[in-house]
């Protein structure tokens, strides 16, 4: 059975800084890209960032990029995301998903595996 629990969510003031990670189990982890979503209340899940299954190709969505960088250790079955400067608009639950593919996935219909999402709140 394939689980992704996240962890490291939590509440940090605007400016701030938080990890999250994500650990894999019942999968072999580098076969797969990985990539973290968002979905604030009232909203569509939205893709975040993604990184390739080896780790050498990162993609991000425009309104993230120079703030958050996503990173994996695949000795580790973890995927992270370090996500710097956060401003009140990156309130969201933060979800990791596993999509079996060679490529960057940046669409939520590539990703085969999600995990349960942990809540992430920027004050101002």
């Amino acid at each position: 059975q394939v689980q992704l629990v996240e962890s490291g969510g939590g509440l940090v003031q605007a400016g701030g800084s938080l990890r999250l990670s994500c650990a894999g189990s019942g999968l072999t982890f580098s076969f797969y890209g990985m990539g973290w979503f968002r979905q604030a209340p009232g909203k569509e899940r939205e893709f975040v960032a993604a990184i390739k299954w080896d780790g050498g190709t990162t993609y991000y969505t425009d309104s993230v990029k120079g703030r958050f960088t996503i990173s994996r250790d695949n000795a580790k079955n973890t995927v992270y995301l370090q996500m710097n400067s956060l401003k009140p608009e990156d309130t969201a639950v933060y979800y990791c998903a596993a999509a079996r593919t060679t490529s960057v996935p940046t669409m939520l219909r590539e990703y085969h595996y999600w995990g349960q999402g942990t809540q992430v709140t920027v004050s101002s």
